[in-house]
């Protein structure tokens, strides 16, 4: 991997990690549709090893877009009351629930899933489209994040899991849907999601280091990864940043005008090529 092909690379991770047009989709249809072998000539361990870069870097950005909220919390529960923040972590915790028992009880099952099947990616966006556009339509309500809610969002994060389904998609439609204001539902979204993101890093890094290591044959440099961690922090910055607003403005339905047009090519492709 050369320093150009990282930095488009973290690029994308860091976009579509918060944009609505899900990340897992677009990499399967990378896989069915970009012909060669490219993105495969990178060892296992390297590809482990940039994967928990980037991964890293757009949870530091979220850190750092939310980071007063963040601070906020963690001062309040040093405080071992109940307050606002401790209220808050808790939802955040109940969320994560689901996602868990999938992870763990499903890992094997998941993974099967992502062999460039751009039929069931087809079909899963357009599901997410339809996720957004039933936000754009849903009527502009105040509700906050209550713990029934926080765990619905933490189902829609379970399913997310599937190829083609928006996590902030899917999150943030199933918080609006729920009554929750629309800026909460984008900010409880993307603070639920950090906690798996860099635990997602950790068991990357854990298999990277449990990889055998093959010396002379690495293609990843120091500076393809330095280049791939910037990328991904600095869209990781920008589409956060871009979410939140178009969330705010209800202009999610583009996204989902995308998601059908994407879900719609990849299902005619699939059926011409059966």
């Amino acid at each position: 991997m050369n320093e150009w092909e990282s930095l488009i690379l973290g690029i994308i991770q860091g976009l579509t990690e918060f944009l609505p047009v899900s990340s897992s989709g677009h990499i399967e249809l990378g896989k069915a549709l970009i012909p060669g072998e490219n993105a495969q000539n990178l060892l296992k361990q390297d590809n482990l090893l940039f994967s928990v870069i980037v991964h890293a870097a757009t949870a530091l950005s979220t850190v750092v877009v939310y980071r007063k909220d963040i601070w906020t919390i963690i001062l309040d529960l040093f405080k071992f009351k109940n307050n606002d923040s401790t209220r808050f972590a808790g939802r955040i915790l109940l969320s994560m629930i689901p996602v868990l028992i999938i992870g763990l009880l499903f890992k094997d099952d998941l993974e099967a899933l992502f062999t460039g099947n751009i039929t069931l990616v087809g079909c899963m966006l357009v599901i997410t489209g339809l996720l957004l556009s039933f936000t754009h339509y849903a009527k502009e309500r105040y509700g906050k994040v209550t713990y029934p809610k926080a765990l619905l969002m933490g189902v829609a994060q379970a399913i997310a899991v599937l190829p083609g389904i928006s996590r902030s998609g899917a999150t943030i439609s199933a918080g609006i849907i729920t009554g929750v204001e629309r800026s909460k539902a984008a900010r409880f979204s993307f603070l639920m999601v950090l906690i798996p993101i860099f635990g997602m890093a950790i068991l990357e890094l854990k298999d990277y280091l449990e990889q055998p290591v093959v010396t002379g044959e690495s293609h990843l440099s120091a500076s393809s990864l330095i280049i791939g961690f910037l990328a991904a922090f600095i869209s990781g910055l920008i589409a956060c940043t871009w979410m939140i607003k178009l969330v705010r403005r209800g202009k999610l339905i583009y996204f989902a005008y995308y998601c059908f047009l994407v879900g719609a090519i990849s299902i005619t492709i699939s059926l011409m090529n059966a």
